[in-house]
Order: structure tokens, then sequence, then C-alpha cells
């Protein structure tokens, strides 16, 4: 009796097991490059932590080709949810793609404009005739640099862009083949590994677009909130770790990306320069400040970059973020 009475607690245990692997939901998740670049540290170490399964989420990245594209195939349902800069849903919605930002990382700009130091490029204005690179025509980070371009009264045909994708944004302008580069700071990082003197365009010139969001489509916030939530705060959770501690965070992005081995020092101080000039200054993490928001959507709109006005009250929402997950001091 007793030698059947193990066997069924056994059976039963197994069984419990069994429901409680069955329960993870898996969730395709969408990144605007590989994801293996220290941009997406607080999804890498979200999964290495496993943030991610403590919400019963399976998260697999996929990288699509650029942020407007992840927006597009998430709003073609391809996918549920999925990463951009902040401003995608502006650029996008215009032309009736059903997506919003559900969690903006950061309350600064995730956009830099680095130069090479010796062509002593000092503001903007400065960029005239020159070549410039950047990840690819239908990312984000090309239409903050054409905003920044308006901003000081240049058109895109006063500079010669080129779209070089995910390594080679960097690497050609490492390699001097252009006077500037607008990324993300893991590519000004690279660029000063390389043996590049970078200047950066002062943060006051360079157009103030949004930190790297969160995005999902309309379908997913109504009908699956419970996988949204839990992408949205095991995320912020990665980025959090970040923010406490920039030292351990390279660590544990270097055990999940091992081609990152050795090259912690390089990782930490480009988690620094997101901590300075990216997370830097959002209380509550995760938060979309509207006013921001309306004035990034205003300046699209004003200079002909979108053709429609969208909606500000369809282009995101904070009811995924919960008011507790302050920043770390």
């Amino acid at each position: 009796m007793f030698k059947s009475a193990v066997l069924a607690a056994s059976a039963a245990l197994a069984l419990g097991v069994s429901f409680a692997a069955q329960a993870a939901t898996d969730v395709t998740y969408l990144l605007p490059a590989p994801p293996n670049s220290p941009a997406f540290a607080p999804w890498v170490i979200a999964k290495e932590k496993g943030y991610y399964t403590q919400k019963d989420l399976n998260v697999t990245f996929i990288a699509a080709k650029g942020g407007v594209d992840v927006a597009k195939q998430i709003g073609a349902g391809n996918a549920l949810i999925g990463g951009a800069i902040g401003d995608t849903p502006i650029v996008v919605r215009a032309n009736g793609i059903p997506v919003c930002d559900v969690a903006v990382l950061g309350a600064g700009g995730v956009t830099m404009i680095a130069t090479n130091a010796d062509e002593n490029i000092n503001s903007i204005k400065d960029l005239k005739g020159k070549t410039l690179t950047v990840m690819s025509y239908s990312d984000t980070t090309y239409y903050a640099l054409l905003a920044s371009l308006r901003k000081a009264g240049l058109e895109k045909t006063d500079v010669n862009v080129q779209a070089a994708g995910p390594a080679g944004v960097w690497q050609l302008f490492a390699a001097k083949k252009s006077s500037a580069m607008a990324g993300v700071p893991d590519w000004v990082t690279d660029s000063q590994e390389a043996g590049l003197n970078v200047k950066l365009i002062p943060q006051d010139q360079v157009f103030e677009s949004m930190a790297q969001s969160i995005m999902a489509s309309d379908d997913a916030i109504q009908n699956h909130p419970d996988v949204v939530r839990g992408v949205v705060q095991a995320t912020l959770q990665g980025m959090r770790d970040i923010i406490a501690d920039p030292h351990a965070a390279a660590a544990t992005f270097a055990k999940a990306i091992p081609s990152y081995a050795g090259k912690e020092a390089q990782l930490e101080k480009t988690f620094k320069l997101y901590v300075e000039h990216v997370y830097a200054r959002q209380a509550v993490l995760g938060r979309i400040d509207p006013q921001r928001l309306e004035k990034v959507r205003q300046f699209y709109v004003s200079e002909g970059i979108v053709a429609k006005e969208p909606k500000l009250e369809d282009l995101y929402t904070n009811q995924f973020i919960d008011d507790t997950t302050t920043a770390a001091k």
C-alpha cells in the first residue's frame, strides 16, 4: 500500500510538473537588429536570469530589419510584441499600422550622432556635405537623424547618408569611410575600441527622440494583456539590473552572449553610457511621458516626416507599467 501511495504521489508530482511546463506561453519577440548587440541588454539579461520564465513566458528573439519593419510585422499579426524606438508608432500609425508603445526604456533619447574628432565637426550644421552611416533607411534612428538635420535647417540632400547594416554602421565609421554615424551607444563604444577618436554632437542639438520601446499590437493589448504585461515587467527588471550594477550586468551579458567573453570592460563602458544618457532620470521605469511623445509627434508632423497626424492616445499606453517599479539609485 505504501509503495502504491508513493507511486501515486510521484505520478501526481510528475503530472503537476508537466502541467507547469505546458503553462509557459511561447512568445516571439521581434528585435530591430540581432540580439547580440549590447543595445538589447535589458532583454538578454532578462532571459538569461529567468525573468521571462518567472512570468510563465518562453521568449524567443527574432531579428527584423529595423524598428519600422518590427512594427509592420507586429501590425500584420506575425508577432504580438517587439522593440524599436519610442518614435516608431508615430511613423507607422500614420500609415494605418495598429501598434503602440507599451513601455519606453529610459527618459533620454537613444540616438547619438558621433563624429570623427579629427574632422573637427562641432555641430549638426557642420555635417553639410559629409557622409554619414545609419543602420537602415527603415530604422527609427534614421528618422531621428532626419529630424536632427531639419532642426538645424538642413535637408537630407545636404548630406550623404549610407545604410550600412547593424555592423557596417560603425565599422565604416571606425574605418574613416564616413565622417559621422547616427546610432546607439554601443556603436560609439565599438568605434572607440577600434581606435577611432570619437566626438559626440552635443545632445541638445540632436532631435529629442525617445528611448527604446516595447511595442505591441492593438490586438495583443486587448486579447493578450497578460503576455504583454509579463514581457514588459521582465524586461524592465533586466534594465533595473543594469542601472543598479553595470559591472555585474556586463558579466551576465557576456555569459549569455559568449562572443563578448573577455570584453566585459567594454560592455560596462557601454552600459554606463546607457545609464547616463538614455536610462537617466526615469523615475518610474518604463513609463511613457505623454508630453515628450507629443513634442516628437508635433515635430514629425510639422516637418512632413509623416503625412497624417496620428492621435496621441493611439501611440502609447502605460497600463502595463507598475508605478512601484522605480529606478535603482
